[in-house]
């Protein structure tokens, strides 16, 4: 008996669908990732006629609400930590700007006291954020 081999086929992975399933692997990912925003206190802000857009990274801010809670960069923190957590900022980037971002009701004696913890820190860049007067004719 005469016995014939058959010829193999080479074996292969199918790439076809490959970037079907790239794309959609790529759209999962788009449409349920979650971008947090830095938040901060709720506040609200006064008003102002001019002002000056600095990029994110060169700035630290302060949220001082109504009630005197103080947060740095979405973390609350106690007066006393101000100073220590603006000279750490302060030696990543000298350059830093201390943007205050406070509530227009909040207690001038408040305020006063985290401004005297910053300039214990020797932050010589400081700003006071407020909403520019075009938004407050928007609301």
């Amino acid at each position: 008996m005469d016995f014939q081999r058959k010829t193999r086929l080479p074996a292969s992975i199918p790439t076809a669908s490959t970037a079907d399933i790239a794309f959609l692997l790529n759209m999962f990912f788009m449409v349920t990732t979650i971008f947090k925003l830095e938040e901060g206190l709720p506040i609200t802000m006064p008003r102002s006629t001019a002002g000056e857009k600095v990029p994110k990274e060169k700035v630290t801010h302060v949220w001082v609400d109504e009630a005197g809670t103080i947060s740095m960069n979405d973390l609350v923190i106690s007066l006393d930590d101000v100073e220590p957590l603006i000279v750490r900022r302060l030696e990543e980037n000298p350059m830093l700007i201390v943007a205050f971002n406070a509530d227009e009701k909040t207690p001038y004696k408040i305020m006063n006291d985290v401004m005297d913890r910053v300039k214990l820190a020797q932050a010589l860049r400081v700003s006071f954020t407020t909403i520019p007067q075009s938004e407050q004719a928007e609301e």
